[in-house]
């Protein structure tokens, strides 16, 4: 089976994109909460939950700014300057190096589709209200979530939260 792994959010974060993400996003494609994905197919075997609790409980919490918003043509993502996510990331890279896909091997700008698959101009109309309001904010990673991919909607497997 396939999975997905995500960046677990401070529960206030979390809640605030969840509330933009259902309001932006087109409710019948909506079918998982608000995330920052780490890796889009990670095998979902024994040997990816020890890596996966080992490198969560080497991990602490940390403060990332969301500092932006962007157009993906099609919808719109808050970006986030997160270097303790990328370099995360990037160990969490070379521990799964033999299974990453392609997609996964791209280069990680951390960031939360908020709006997608919508036409073009309503992105751009959404982009143009975000941004209107938006001042920077910090959020928190508090841990790994491992998600199995329904062919649409995910089922959480596993949280490994990172200790305080």
């Amino acid at each position: 089976m396939s999975s997905v792994l995500t960046l677990a959010l401070d529960s206030s974060s979390q809640q605030r994109f969840e509330l933009l993400r259902q309001q932006w996003f087109p409710p019948e494609r909506n079918q998982i909460p608000a995330h920052l994905t780490l890796f889009h197919t990670l095998p979902e075997t024994e040997a990816v939950a020890h890596s996966l609790r080992a490198i969560a409980t080497a991990t602490r919490p940390f403060h990332m700014e969301v500092s932006g918003l962007r157009s993906l043509g099609r919808g719109v993502a808050f970006f986030l300057e997160a270097p303790a996510a990328k370099a995360l990331h990037r160990d969490l890279s070379n521990a799964f190096q033999d299974e990453l896909s392609p997609q996964d091997r791209q280069g990680f700008r951390p960031h939360v589709v908020v709006q997608n698959k919508v036409e073009p101009a309503v992105a751009r109309e959404t982009l143009a209200v975000l941004q209107a309001g938006f001042v920077p904010w910090r959020c928190q990673a508090v841990g790994l979530d491992w998600w199995r991919y329904l062919g649409g909607p995910w089922q959480l497997l596993q949280r490994f939260a990172f200790p305080v």
